[in-house]
């Protein structure tokens, strides 16, 4: 799951504001793809007194902090796009609207994560697909864990 906690100056977005932006980071994980219900967005708004940049206080200041789990970014040059990519759809909410902003991306371990109580699927399997299709977290069997494509044998022999 993608987790954004996005700390706000107190009135920076409105409801509908808030709406769109969701939709555009939900958008922008479903290319992945993962499920939808994956990706929360937690809005917090920080009094002006309370947000500082070096020492000083910033009213005008947006912070990003973003747990993944559902997925890692492999190498320096697809963490380099990810963050590219990110600092692009967000934007017409920071850059377009006259804030300073940054953004952190923390990956963490997907064994250490549940939803519901279900521990998630592995990555394009059969049970992934399928909750991707159904948008929500259900039991899967042993037999969904394979590659949906299938491909569950590779040639050569392993070193064992």
């Amino acid at each position: 799951m993608p987790l954004w906690k996005v700390y706000t100056p107190v009135g920076a977005y409105s409801d509908a504001d808030k709406a769109e932006f969701v939709a555009k980071i939900t958008e922008a994980y479903g290319t992945v793809p993962i499920p939808a219900f994956y990706v929360v967005v937690i809005f917090e708004e920080v009094a002006a007194n309370n947000i500082f940049v070096g020492g000083k206080p910033h009213p005008k200041f947006v912070r990003f902090k973003i747990d993944q789990m559902a997925r890692t970014a492999n190498g320096a040059v697809v963490r380099s796009w990810w963050v590219h990519t990110i600092d692009s759809f967000i934007a017409p909410w920071v850059k377009d609207r006259g804030f300073d902003w940054e953004v952190t991306v923390d990956e963490l371990p997907a064994d250490l994560w549940s939803i519901q109580g279900q521990v998630p699927p592995p990555f394009e399997s059969v049970a992934e697909k399928r909750w991707i299709a159904e948008n929500k977290p259900t039991p899967y069997s042993c037999h969904e864990t394979i590659p949906a494509s299938g491909k569950i044998w590779n040639a050569g022999v392993s070193g064992s």
